[in-house]
């Protein structure tokens, strides 16, 4: 159990995908202008991930033990399939939220974060428990990284910031300033 937990914790905070592996970054940076908007796109790339995380567990335990150099491209096509899959679903049940995500939601597809957990959940020989809860924390994290963008995104439209700070030279400078906040988190737990 405690590894569990601390699967989680490691990929929410200590290694959050945005923050500490630069993971991500396409919809971290086009996405959270809105608070609303970033918040649902992390919701969808958490479930993107679960999906991901059982799909990634079956064919590693049953199928890609006998053709290992399959990994990638096979991680390719069910992270692909899976934002085709949620896409659809966006579009069928929410509309104004697909307008919404424009052109970010097909980038989830090419969004390396998805791509990197895959990797790294096979790469440390998660199980299906491990995977899922380590998809949970990964999603959970780059929700947080959208949303606190997003937040802080809106707060510094209120602001009274010089001219030559506006738009993306002040994203990146948030971007940096939460990325070393987050180092913080390294000494939480000692392993």
């Amino acid at each position: 159990m405690d590894n569990l937990i601390w699967i989680f914790i490691s990929s929410l905070l200590v290694n959050n995908f945005v923050f500490s592996y630069f993971l991500g970054l396409c919809p971290f940076f086009g996405v959270s202008g809105k608070l609303e908007t970033a918040f649902r796109l992390g919701l969808a790339s958490t479930f993107v991930m679960l999906i991901t995380a059982l799909c990634t567990w079956f064919l590693n335990t049953y199928i890609l033990i006998h053709a290992p150099y399959l990994r990638l491209i096979t991680f390719i096509v069910v992270v692909a399939s899976t934002v085709q899959f949620v896409e659809m679903v966006i579009k069928k049940m929410s509309p104004a939220l697909f307008r919404a995500l424009g052109i970010f939601l097909p980038l989830i597809t090419t969004n390396c974060a998805i791509l990197g957990f895959a990797i790294f959940a096979t790469n440390r020989g998660y199980g299906l428990v491990e995977g899922v809860i380590f998809a949970l924390g990964a999603g959970g994290g780059f929700t947080l990284a959208l949303v606190l963008m997003a937040g802080l995104r809106e707060e510094n439209e209120l602001s009274n910031v010089p001219s030559l700070m506006k738009g993306t030279a002040m994203s990146l400078i948030i971007a940096g300033i939460l990325s070393m906040a987050f180092m913080g988190f390294a000494g939480l737990f000692s392993a």
